[in-house]
């Protein structure tokens, strides 16, 4: 219990996918305007995360290995992703058709998130169990959930502010993730991954 909860806290925290392993910046970039549409990316993502996460354990280890075919994973996991996505969006487009019309152009940029992809690859990189890849997706998709809210978060106030003509927008944006990886690097003393 003590390992799953590192593996999860560690990577909300310390490897976090968006400011450590700088995985997923174009929709963290692109849908952290608001906060409430980089909520729901979020969830989405992190939907995506676990589904793909049991999913593509199960065909890497009872049918890529067991056939001799582990060269076939990095095309399995993009089909594996991509179908994912589909339902995700059509789930979204019966259940919430404001937060399909939000989500935009970014809901299909879920397909190519390469978050989504380098998860699906470090989990049998890492050798986790099942339940372990469970947790690391969910850390992962929370964790990328965080750091999109809080951005946008900063960038909602940023709205009102009065700052140089030269820092608005893409440039100030960038800055503001250098500074919030570097306050998540400060995780890494407390939680020991």
């Amino acid at each position: 219990m003590e390992n799953l909860l590192l593996i999860f806290a560690g990577t909300v925290l310390v490897n976090n996918f968006v400011l450590a392993q700088f995985l997923g910046i174009c929709p963290y970039l692109g849908v952290s305007r608001q906060v409430d549409t980089a909520f729901s990316m979020g969830m989405a993502v992190t939907f995506v995360m676990t589904m793909a996460a049991m999913v593509t354990f199960f065909i890497q280890n009872y049918l890529l290995i067991p056939l001799g075919l582990e060269y076939l994973q990095t095309v399995s996991f993009i089909l594996v992703i991509a179908s994912l996505v589909q339902l995700v969006e059509i789930f979204l487009r019966k259940v919430s058709p404001v937060l399909y019309r939000a989500l935009g152009i970014f809901l299909p940029l879920i397909t190519t998130n390469c978050a989504i992809m380098g998860l699906a690859l470090l989990i049998p990189r890492e050798g986790y169990n099942f339940i372990e890849a469970i947790v690391f997706a969910l850390g992962a998709g929370v964790g990328f959930t965080l750091a999109i809210v809080l951005m946008a978060g900063l960038r909602e106030q940023l709205e009102m502010s009065d700052m140089p003509q030269a820092l608005r927008g893409g440039a100030i944006t960038l800055i503001m993730a250098g500074l919030m990886a570097m306050a998540f690097m400060g995780f890494a003393g407390v939680i020991g991954t």
